[in-house]
Order: C-alpha cells, then sequence, then structure tokens
C-alpha cells in the first residue's frame, strides 16, 4: 500500500527555520495534488499548504502566508514545506497528504492518503 513518509521536523527557536520532506514509497505521486496538514495538542487537524501536481499553483493558510513555501521536485518524488520565521504557534505534528486529483484543497477530507506526521517543536 501506497505510504507517505514526512522527515525534517525537530526542536527550532522562535525565528528559526526547518525545512520538512515528503517522501512516498509504494506508488509515485507525481500528478497528484499535495497538501501539509498540521495537528497542535488538543486542536483539529488544520490546512497549512497545497501544491497542485503540475506544481505551478500553491495554497496557503493564512497564518502561514509570507513564512511557508510549499514546493516539490517530481523527478525525485518529494514534496517540500520550507518554513520561515517560525512561531511557538506553529507547533504541532505536521503530516503530508497525497489526494487522488491534480488539483489542490485544504479540506483535510479530500485527501487519500496521509503520511504519519513529524513533529516540529518550536520554542520561545
Amino acid at each position: 500500500q501506497a505510504q507517505l513518509v514526512e522527515s525534517g521536523g525537530g526542536l527550532v527557536q522562535a525565528g528559526g527555520s526547518l525545512r520538512l520532506s515528503c517522501a512516498p514509497s509504494g506508488r509515485t505521486f507525481g500528478g497528484n495534488a499535495m497538501g501539509w496538514f498540521r495537528q497542535a495538542p488538543g486542536k483539529e487537524r488544520e490546512f497549512v499548504a497545497a501544491i497542485t501536481g503540475g506544481g505551478f499553483s500553491t495554497l496557503y493558510a493564512d497564518s502561514v502566508k509570507g513564512r511557508f513555501t510549499i514546493s516539490r521536485d517530481n523527478a525525485k518524488n518529494t514534496v517540500y514545506l520550507q518554513m520561515n520565521s517560525l512561531k511557538p504557534e506553529d507547533t504541532g505534528v505536521y503530516y503530508c497528504a497525497a489526494r487522488g486529483s491534480r488539483a489542490y484543497s485544504d479540506s483535510p477530507g479530500r485527501y487519500d492518503y496521509w503520511g504519519q506526521g513529524t513533529h516540529v517543536t518550536v520554542s520561545s
């Protein structure tokens, strides 16, 4: 069964940067829209960023716009989330997800494949 594997999480001070990666195994998602979501303790999973199958269009949550950048390298079958100017409120488990479509969405229910998540902790 296809899986998504996230990496790059960790502990960083406020104002710092992290780069998350998502590499599928079991199949390629080169033509599929991909998204990043996060879940803080005691809160629901929320949308962070998404990118279309071709990588030409992106969508961001207002809370991360201007600080985070989603990108993809279809040749490497990898999606990235560059996170700059991190804030303590960015703390949570970050999940990579893939849709069965080239069009992105900010709704977690529209994604078909999910990774196990990677932890991001931003200290103040």
